[in-house]
């Protein structure tokens, strides 16, 4: 983490070059470097962004010194809801990425549409706590390879942004939990590993039968 750092800001009326979620007026752009923290736990909760280019992940340190990831955000998603007044959570870049950052006016200002997006954001949280309650390992790394897919608008081509540890920190697995797994679902020609980062879908209802 980079908590001293600061990301490069600049200050937009709007910008073309980024969707802002039905959210207009005044924001800021900032891009941040990887690994570097946007946000950290006990900050004041002012601000909400929307991810321009790169990706985000969410995590909290737990009491032993380990990490669990709780999201993942892609580009065109937003983040930084909590319910209190100070943050709960670390938010880092995962890699360079550039974020609106709308601050407490337009908050308050278009607080319909930013509950909608809290609303969707809650979902998505709770068919994750099914996905680790309930599942296998198998069945969690093709539900997260799904869900990423049909995020991106149902793409069979997915480049991962998060690192293995990231999807193992995330899907309550190890490391080579994941490796393994992987390799399984390539051997089965559910899936092609053209590396470590990019991933083929090739047969997407067979990859939907197993996150089921």
């Amino acid at each position: 983490m980079y908590a001293a750092s600061q990301p490069k800001e600049q200050s937009f009326p709007q910008s073309d070059s980024i969707a802002t979620a039905g959210i207009p007026g005044p924001h800021l752009v900032a891009t941040y470097r990887s690994g570097q923290e946007i946000y950290a736990e006990g900050d004041a909760v002012e601000k909400c962004y929307q991810v321009a280019t790169g990706a985000v992940r969410v995590y909290r340190l737990l009491s032993d010194g380990r990490r669990q990831v709780v999201s993942f955000h892609l580009a065109g998603e937003m983040f930084g809801f909590e319910a209190g007044a100070t943050h709960r959570f670390f938010a880092e870049a995962i890699t360079e990425t550039r974020l609106a950052v709308f601050g407490r006016r337009p908050m308050q200002e278009h607080s319909r549409e930013l509950l909608a997006l809290a609303l969707a954001g809650m979902a998505r949280a709770q068919e994750h706590l099914l996905v680790i309650g309930r599942q296998c390992a198998v069945e969690r790394i093709a539900a997260f390879l799904l869900d990423l897919s049909n995020r991106q608008g149902g793409i069979r081509q997915l480049r991962l942004p998060m690192s293995r540890q990231d999807i193992a920190d995330y899907l309550g697995l190890t490391i080579e939990t994941v490796s393994r797994v992987m390799t399984k679902l390539k051997d089965r020609s559910v899936i092609a590993l053209r590396d470590a980062r990019t991933v083929d879908i090739m047969r997407p209802d067979a990859l939907r039968s197993l996150s089921n």
